[in-house]
């Protein structure tokens, strides 16, 4: 299972690699200078990945299934933990065509840097055999596409966005819990969500929020909006996008009136929260279930469950590319429309709950039958399954992150240590300005 801040992998992952001085990966392919060999002995060819976090390849067992089906090939995997700390020597690897793995693993927020300043550095996966537009998502195959029409990642997984809560807080709050009925009441508005939240803190338990952080109410609203932080010619827009503006203000009004924990999610005191029945829902994600459930007091399972969110949304999710410098290009390409096809796809959400980009996937038993006995048994395939669908083509900007993390932890946090919407906005601009401008 997969978390992120902002979109940023943190569970643990098997192994990090912390010497980024001396090369992203070892036994890496690159631009053909130092004498690497391409295969591994005894005539089999080693393809290499480079990941960040837990893309969970590895654990579900599909690269020993891959290496059974190609008894010729030796798959082999890099991992950094966090995507800060892998995305810039990626970049800096890009751009000098050195220094990479045949495969790549690339942040939905990293995405449109690398296809509009990189691309042409990328093999174009959609002329590999196997792969089919028609399988994933149309917004997340076109989150890896240029304006020209070349497709340079595939996408892994995604972050359909629903609303976790606690059944036994709701209801000693006088909500209802059912997970169709509260669906209802926040239904194609996130004003109807606080709504609901206002009401929760009329009678809410001691010591709770109704949500969880600023940062995650922030993140789930702006993650609905197809046009946030860029324009479709690739100007920065967010200061003077009324929908930007207007989730801020919400989720700024909700912090002044307490509605959500004084928390930074992935926090150390954000773990807390969850272990000491600090708040009754988060925005969540199919990589937050794991999260959640890990963290939370184990006395709650079952008491937690998983309702449709307001209005359809995307909170991460990321893709792999080929670098064309690669040695094993041709090789890595075939590998990487295996590991996304929708069958694979599907087993990885079985076994390690990363959620499908391909909505081939949608139909298999693994995402239809799929249900969380920490959640209550909800089925949370279909409710997935229908978010992704319902999720718009987003504009993804460059610099996307920076953005984000300046309206989140530079922005809305600071109305719960008494600033004003006002006051943490001006804060939130200059600090992202000053950032852009780096």
């Amino acid at each position: 299972m997969r978390a992120r801040t902002r979109f940023a992998r943190r569970t643990a992952v098997v192994a990090a690699v912390t010497a980024l001085g001396a090369g992203l990966l070892a036994g890496c392919a690159d631009d053909g200078d130092d004498g690497d060999s391409t295969d591994t002995g005894g005539g089999k060819t080693k393809i290499t990945l480079g990941l960040f976090g837990s893309f969970g390849f590895e654990e579900a067992g599909l690269y020993k299934e891959y290496e059974k089906l190609n008894p010729d090939v030796d798959v082999q995997q890099t991992v950094i933990e966090r995507n800060e700390n892998y995305y810039p020597p990626l970049l800096n690897h890009l751009t000098t065509n050195s220094g990479l793995a045949d495969i790549q693993g690339v942040e939905v927020g990293n995405i449109s840097e690398i296809v509009t300043t990189q691309g042409d550095k990328l093999m174009d996966l959609s002329k590999v055999k196997g792969v089919n537009k028609g399988d994933f998502l149309d917004w997340k195959w076109a989150q890896a596409t240029s304006k020209s029409g070349q497709t340079v990642g595939l996408g892994t997984d995604v972050g359909p966005m629903a609303i976790c809560y606690r059944k036994d807080l709701f209801e000693k709050a006088g909500l209802p819990t059912d997970r169709e009925e509260l669906a209802k009441l926040w239904a194609g508005d996130w004003n109807k969500l606080v709504d609901v939240g206002a009401d929760y803190k009329k009678k809410a338990p001691k010591g709770t929020t109704f949500m969880d952080s600023p940062g995650g109410l922030l993140n789930a609203v702006l993650g609905s909006e197809a046009t946030r932080f860029y324009d479709d010619n690739g100007e920065v827009i967010y200061k003077t996008n009324p929908k930007v503006k207007a989730a801020f203000d919400l989720t700024a009004k909700a912090a002044k009136d307490g509605l959500v924990g004084k928390y930074t999610q992935f926090q150390p005191t954000w773990d807390q929260a969850f272990a000491n029945d600090k708040f009754a829902a988060v925005s969540c994600p199919p990589w937050m279930l794991g999260y959640i459930a890990e963290k939370a007091n184990k006395d709650t399972k079952g008491k937690w469950d998983v309702a449709k969110a307001p209005v359809g949304g995307n909170w991460g999710g990321s893709f792999l590319v080929v670098p064309k410098s690669g040695k094993n290009a041709a090789a890595a390409a075939k590998l990487a429309a295996w590991l996304t096809a929708p069958a694979q796809q599907a087993k990885l959400f079985g076994e390690r709950g990363s959620f499908p980009s391909a909505q081939a996937a949608y139909s298999s038993s693994e995402v239809t039958s799929a249900k969380n006995d920490f959640f209550g048994d909800a089925p949370i395939g279909t409710i997935f399954a229908a978010a992704a669908k319902d999720s718009p083509v987003q504009v993804i900007g460059p610099k996307d992150q920076i953005i984000q993390q300046g309206l989140t932890d530079n922005g809305v946090f600071l109305v719960t240590k008494g600033k004003s919407a006002a006051e943490a906005w001006e804060t939130a601009t200059k600090t992202i300005d000053n950032n852009l401008e780096k």
